[in-house]
């Protein structure tokens, strides 16, 4: 389905890590600061940033196929 392939690292890899890590963070941060970890507030923007951060990590590092 995938073939990642990690000589296809670039900056939208990078960009799409930081999208995931963002999610990861705010989503510890805000349940951390206000003692909420069910909100849908917080879903919302997680998912925002979570969702593109993966769905761009794997399209950043397909293995492009060939064409003859």
């Amino acid at each position: 389905m995938f073939n990642i392939n990690l000589k296809n690292f670039n900056i939208f890899t990078v960009l799409s890590i930081l999208f995931l890590l963002g999610g990861i963070i705010h989503y510890l941060y805000w349940g951390s600061r206000y003692g909420v970890w069910y909100d849908i507030g917080i879903y919302s923007l997680t998912i925002v940033l979570i969702i593109p951060g993966i769905i761009g990590i794997l399209l950043s590092l397909n293995k492009k196929e060939e064409e003859d």
